[in-house]
């Protein structure tokens, strides 16, 4: 008999569902109940190779799989049920000068993460590999000697073991056939066997979860791909132990199995598996071989390996899996359902991640918050746009490839495109855009010139891009330059309480004069940053919050959530009913002014004010204020009239030097005023004091994470983020490099571009020193910035490195 409820709901028994299951129980919730529709472990985790890396691109996810490395090896003796883990520590050969690079990075910020690595010559990689594996071309290899090895079902049933003998209840071939939800909020599920109430419900059934999701209005994108690996008959000189290897540059990986070696796969493109819907009843099953899609991995794990070139293969496993848009899994409560919260979709990384990230949102359902910054995972990174099915479809044969692609900078994805497209797209195309993608937004990344097809040619160093973002960046700088900013969220808050919501959800004064603009952040309890934005107050109660690309969803559900019970306002996500184009520069002004009659004087129009203006024969919202440190104005337009406001902007604007540009401008120029990227330099977990935006609070009101900033300002900060510009004009900055104070690495870059005002790179990352640090001590320092490798000597700002006065602002 199924019990009639529960306070917290676990669907789907794979390796994750058990994770979330046992750390609730971790937590002292022992009223959780786990219902899988077939047999524990009998999705995805039952195939899956079982290898468990460290070290990712961020520090939150690194923590996620560290834990899982730390969770893994004690589960035996705390449950009876053995793993299998062995820690064979993790080999990945770089066979050109450019994955040496893409190495030497990546171990550079190991430390940081506090992963053990290290770059080692190929002789030593060559006996690390028990002298089975070839390394006449291989150039060096990174060595990271705690990573392990588990068996994945296993360790599925030592978790659910574990969830059980902390209370949970755990029944197999339950099948959930809705969510049942009353008011915005879960209630329970309906089975095949009956209702069953809770308070809470975790979607963790893999690829089975966006149909689940579909029935009741939640957005889940992912969709199943094959993956294949091979296991060979015995070798010689093979064993168990066996480092896991990878060779990334030929997208397969190899370890041992026993006396046997596996040989997987991530090829550059794989194929979807085309089903609608998965199966119901594919639980410790197998799609067919396909020796002919596996041609290429089998060719280059027979170069690596040369015993494998006589081998014959026992085994060959295309088990399907569920991958995302972006190679992130999907983490964490659903806008549209409170109480439902979803972990899937895991790309390939679910036995690695999952011990991690079960004790991450286990904390989250139980805290009400994240106690990490878990936005690269946040299922509220999505809208509904990318939920599309064809879009899936297409999308995903790409993205399992990019696990051992090179990780450049400014990397976009192929498939997938001209999904959301801005008024502009067909003008901004003619004139050479080079399209990126932002929240399924096409935007133009920089613009050709000269010839150059507008293509991405992508490199560590200065890409094929470069001449053409400088021409961009100067002409912003010293005459005019018009970009599209339309793939900026917009919501807009109105109702008789709305500036109320506002007073309480924002750090800064939003009880301003109707036709002003505010620069505030939307603080968590912790002082950390939600969001930070722009609002616009349009009337009494009537507010335009504008915001990124990618954090609609997320800023409407946090206000949302926010809003007291008895409060009544109403918001609305306007994004695509109104284009913007930003006009930047100090030539902007006199372009406006052969287009209307307004004043459009400093005195008259004012730097944050929000004017309607008739410009031409469109009427438009015109905002003063700056994302790239110039004069300028942002023009809100209906979609219907953007295309010709553009026309007019152009015709008029080329006898003052106007030039198109683009969004890499927007962050070299962004970065030279030291002006904040929500996501990159900034977090729920980076305080408004630690950002050095404390001009965005207003002590004097009520706010969210104000009795937090308060305590911190009364102790004092131990991390603060910097400015930095390279003495050498030569180098490049992405993001992701040490910063050296003295000698010593006291942090990372988190963002970074080349400043052509400056003449140099310029990056802001974070500084730290546990002792407590004021601007004395920052400034105090000598620093170095790690860049593939070398290390150049940069000056650091905490004010702006361009124009710190405002002046060209305010003009």
């Amino acid at each position: 008999m199924i019990p009639s409820s529960a306070r917290v709901i676990v669907v789907g028994g794979g390796i994750v569902g058990a994770s979330v299951a046992y750390h609730l129980t971790k937590l002292g919730w022992s009223e959780v109940l786990l219902l899988e529709q077939n047999a524990l472990a009998g999705g995805t985790t039952w195939h899956a190779a079982g290898l468990v890396g460290q070290l990712r691109t961020s520090n939150s996810m690194t923590k996620i799989n560290k834990y899982s490395v730390e969770l893994y090896p004690r589960l035996e003796a705390e449950t009876g049920v053995a793993t299998g883990w062995k820690t064979t520590g993790s080999l990945i050969v770089a066979t050109s000068s450019e994955r040496m690079i893409q190495l030497e990075r990546t171990m550079a910020m190991a430390e940081l993460f506090g992963v053990k690595a290290e770059m080692i010559s190929p002789d030593l990689a060559f006996t690390k590999w028990g002298s089975l594996m070839r390394v006449d071309d291989v150039l060096g290899a990174a060595w990271l000697p705690d990573d392990g090895k588990c068996l994945p079902k296993e360790t599925a049933l030592a978790l659910a073991k574990g969830a059980e003998m902390g209370g949970a209840r755990i029944l197999e071939n339950i099948r959930v056939l809705d969510i049942l939800r009353q008011n915005g909020r879960v209630t329970g599920v309906r089975t095949l066997d009956g209702d069953i109430e809770a308070e809470f419900v975790v979607l963790c059934g893999g690829m089975w979860t966006r149909e689940l999701g579909l029935k009741i209005g939640v957005n889940i994108p992912l969709f199943p791909v094959e993956h294949h690996y091979v296991v060979s008959e015995p070798i010689d000189g093979a064993f168990d132990e066996l480092p896991v290897g990878r060779d990334p540059n030929r997208c397969i990986y190899y370890r041992g199995e026993g006396n046997k070696i596996m040989l997987g796969a991530f090829q550059a493109y794989t194929k979807p598996w085309d089903v609608q819907p998965v199966p119901l009843d594919f639980s410790n099953a197998l799609l067919e071989p396909d020796w002919a899609k596996y041609a290429d991995p089998l060719a280059a794990g027979k170069w690596r390996i040369p015993a494998l070139e006589k081998a014959k293969f026992e085994k060959f496993v295309n088990g399907p899996e569920s991958f995302t848009p972006d190679n992130n899994f999907l983490m964490g409560e659903t806008p549209e359902l409170h109480g439902l919260f979803v972990m899937a979709g895991f790309n390939s990384v679910g036995i690695a991640s999952a011990g991690g990230a079960g004790k991450y949102l286990a904390e989250w359902i139980v805290d009400g918050e994240p106690s990490i910054d878990l936005w690269s995972v946040d299922i509220r990174r999505f809208g509904t746009a990318l939920n599309n099915r064809a879009f899936l479809r297409d999308r995903v044969t790409e993205v399992l490839g990019l696990h051992y692609q090179m990780a450049y900078p400014n990397r976009e994805p192929t498939t997938g495109r001209n999904l959301r497209l801005s008024p502009l797209h067909n003008a901004l195309e003619k004139a050479g855009a080079c399209f990126g993608q932002k929240a399924g937004f096409e935007r133009p990344n920089w613009f050709a010139r000269d010839g150059i097809e507008p293509v991405a040619e992508y490199a560590w160093g200065r890409q094929n891009w470069f001449p053409m973002h400088k021409l961009e960046h100067d002409a912003t700088r010293k005459s005019v330059a018009v970009f599209d900013q339309s793939a900026f969220a917009k919501l807009e808050l109105t109702g008789r309480d709305a500036l109320g919501v506002l007073q309480r959800l924002c750090s800064n004064q939003i009880d301003v004069p109707i036709g002003k603009a505010v620069y505030t952040a939307m603080p968590n309890l912790r002082g950390g940053f939600e969001s930070d934005l722009t609002v616009l107050r349009l009337g009494e109660q009537h507010f335009r919050i504008i915001t990124g690309s990618s954090q609609a969803v997320h800023d409407a559900d946090w206000i949302r959530r926010n809003v007291l019970e008895t409060k009544q306002v109403s918001l609305t996500d306007v994004t695509e009913q109104y284009a913007v184009i930003g006009l930047m520069g100090a030539n902007s002004r006199a372009v406006l002014e052969a287009l209307t009659t307004a004043d459009m004087s400093h005195e008259a129009f004012g730097f944050g004010e929000a004017k309607y203006l008739e410009l031409g024969y469109s009427r438009v919202l015109a905002v003063r204020i700056t994302y790239v440190g110039e004069l300028g104005w942002e023009l809100h337009i209906p979609n219907s009239q953007a295309a010709q406001v553009y026309a007019d902007l152009m015709r008029v604007g080329l006898s003052y030097g106007m030039q198109n540009a683009g969004h890499y401008a927007i962050n070299s120029l962004r970065l030279e005023k030291g002006y904040r990227a929500w996501g990159a330099d900034i977090s729920p977990e980076d305080t408004i004091l630690e950002a050095g935006l404390g001009f965005a609070v207003d002590w004097s009101k009520e706010f969210i994470g104000k009795a937090a900033l308060q305590k911190q300002k009364q102790n004092g900060l131990t991390r603060m983020l910097v400015s930095f510009v390279l003495e050498n004009p030569e180098a490049m900055l992405w993001g992701s490099e040490p910063i050296l104070r003295d000698g010593v690495t006291v942090g990372y870059t988190t963002s970074g571009s080349y400043g052509h005002t400056l003449g140099a790179a310029v990056a802001m990352g974070y500084v730290k020193n546990s002792s407590g640090l004021d601007s004395a001590w920052v400034r105090a320092g000598q620093y170095e910035i790690v860049v593939n490798s070398a290390k150049y000597p940069a000056k650091p700002f905490l004010r702006s490195p361009f124009d710190p006065d405002r002046q060209r602002i305010l003009q």
